[in-house]
């Protein structure tokens, strides 16, 4: 390769990247990219309304969904409060995103309270829910983790996993985003997905 050849060429593959939507031309996420995982393929549930519903019926929003329980006593709200934020944030832009609350509560989460709970954050957002092994298969696939807890009053608590995936318009997994990263990198990594 002769001199000027090597000196241009650099420039060239830069200029390729960019035009192709590479590193150069796309600007970055701030939460965790995990375009091309492997799990988190798609689920078979109910919404609040009583309309069964797969990721498939989504597509050309952005979907972010959240696994947690109504009764809940701090993650829960405050990740839907924040995605609730991000919502009021996007403007016109919201009626393009779509927020799925998943319980791991199915026994206590019932369509008549999640239908009170869920859309009381904002009036898009859906609840869904499924039978007991609908649950475990569905956050299997998503690589959940949820358990009671018995209380001495004989109620329960659920741990569970406390992230958030957002899907970009065409359906694929794109990002993670943990508890307490907030609301601004949720929003600011929805606003490129959406460009």
């Amino acid at each position: 390769m002769n001199g000027a050849l090597r000196r241009v060429l650099p420039a060239l593959m830069f200029l390729l990247l960019a035009a192709c939507g590479g590193p150069a031309g796309r600007e970055a996420f701030q939460l965790t990219d995990i375009t091309g995982a492997e799990f988190g393929r798609g689920f078979q549930l109910t919404d609040h309304t009583g309309k069964p519903r797969t990721l498939e019926d989504f597509k050309g929003k952005v979907v972010v969904i959240f696994f947690g329980y109504t009764f809940c006593p701090d993650v829960c709200p405050t990740t839907m409060g924040e995605l609730s934020l991000v919502m009021k944030e996007l403007g016109k832009d919201a009626s393009r995103v779509q927020v799925l609350f998943v319980t791991v509560d199915p026994e206590r989460d019932t369509p008549e309270l999640l239908s009170r709970y869920v859309p009381a954050f904002d009036p898009s957002f859906l609840g869904l829910y499924g039978d007991a092994e609908a649950t475990a298969r569905t956050a299997k696939e998503y690589k959940i983790f949820y358990q009671k807890q018995p209380m001495k009053d004989g109620g329960y608590t659920v741990d569970h996993s406390a992230g958030t995936y957002i899907y970009d318009t065409a359906g694929r997994l794109r990002l993670f985003a943990a508890y307490g990263q907030g609301g601004e990198k949720t929003l600011h990594d929805i606003r490129v997905l959406l460009k």
